[in-house]
């Protein structure tokens, strides 16, 4: 070991052993990230974020109270989240507050800046780490329906508040003329709706227009139609189950793929069969992932979590459907204008963009 520098010879080479310390840290708060993302989850599901939310000060007895939990695992959770500075603790009152800017990112799912539902997608993804591995090994897919139904879950609740803070005010307006089709009544075709979020954030907005969902996947689809009764707005948005290459429906002003074209095995046929189903001057509306295909470009924290799950989900999903492509959510622009412009729809721009997406326009 060189005594001045720190450095020791090894296989690999001279290592400095303050950059290997200085890593080290990083790995374990990542890990420490990690496991208590369990405890964010449960504060999530449980409602404890939600009790807590301008409570002011309480204690682990009063929470467990309010929540109809048990005292001794509220006070363990407790701990945790004030380990983790989500939470604050006062000696004196021995009582914890969630602070209202927390409570805007923990407790509220109507929220733009609610941010809980990352860690419901969570359950699913560690628990496929084994088929995943496998599909390291032989190159197969792991298919959308194959995880749990926390992904599915998960995957709506942490996209909706995102949507209901752009999609109406900041997305439409920015597309070209499409919002004065929408207030005067327009046909709107949403593929991959998920559990129609998106869908009927739209016909909320616009009543004058008719909106039809369409996903391969039949248990949102059959969640997206519970979502439409409840809020009163069955009779004119319909939920159907159908691929992204055989959807129904003519002449729609606006076709939508909401983060869900880099997760088909074949989105150029997805864009052919959406540009035959537009109007003359129908638009699509294609929302991706806000990450770059230099790699390089995503080593920030929404980079890092965007990639990595690509490869629990997205590029796995693709590759199940056996299609002549799997892009993997970070292509990036140049990769998505290419291919609708080989699909026939050869005007593009760049529409709106937040952190978490960047928002295309594109027609014939």
């Amino acid at each position: 070991m060189d005594e001045k520098t720190g450095s020791t010879g090894s296989a690999m080479g001279t290592v400095d052993q303050d950059k290997v310390m200085e890593f080290l840290m990083r790995v374990v708060t990542d890990g420490g990230a990690a496991a208590a993302g369990l405890c964010t989850s449960l504060g999530d599901r449980l409602g404890l974020y939600t009790a807590m939310a301008g409570s002011g000060t309480m204690t682990s007895a009063q929470l467990a109270e309010r929540t109809g939990l048990h005292e001794r695992y509220v006070r363990e959770w407790l701990a945790a989240q004030v380990a983790g500075e989500y939470v604050m603790y006062d000696a004196d009152a021995d009582g914890y507050l969630l602070p209202d800017e927390h409570a805007a990112v923990l407790a509220d799912p109507t929220a733009p800046t609610y941010a809980a539902g990352f860690f419901t997608m969570m359950q699913a993804l560690y628990g496929t780490e084994d088929v995943l591995m496998e599909a390291f090994r032989t190159g197969s897919g792991v298919g959308w329906e194959e995880h749990s139904s926390a992904l599915f879950a998960g995957t709506a609740k942490f996209f909706r508040p995102g949507y209901t803070g752009a999609l109406v005010p900041e997305w439409i307006p920015a597309m070209n003329g499409t919002e004065a089709k929408l207030r005067a009544g327009a046909e709107v075709a949403d593929i991959g709706c998920g559990y129609g979020w998106s869908t009927l954030l739209m016909a909320e907005a616009y009543p004058a227009s008719k909106f039809h969902g369409f996903d391969f996947h039949r248990p949102s689809v059959e969640a997206a139609r519970r979502n439409a009764e409840e809020k009163g707005m069955a009779d004119r948005v319909s939920f159907e189950v159908a691929t992204a290459q055989d959807f129904p429906g003519q002449d729609y002003d606006l076709i939508t793929f909401f983060d869900c074209l880099h997760d088909m095995g074949d989105p150029g046929s997805a864009l052919q069969h959406a540009r035959a189903a537009l109007s003359e001057d129908g638009s699509c509306m294609i929302v991706e992932p806000n990450v770059s295909a230099d790699v390089r470009e995503n080593a920030n924290p929404i980079g890092r979590a965007v990639v990595s799950a690509s490869v629990a989900v997205c590029l796995p999903s693709a590759l199940a459907q056996h299609g002549p492509l799997a892009m993997g959510n970070h292509a990036g622009e140049d990769a998505m204008r290419m291919i609708a412009d080989d699909a026939g729809l050869h005007h593009w721009k760049l529409a709106a963009e937040t952190p978490v997406n960047r928002v295309y326009a594109a027609s014939r």
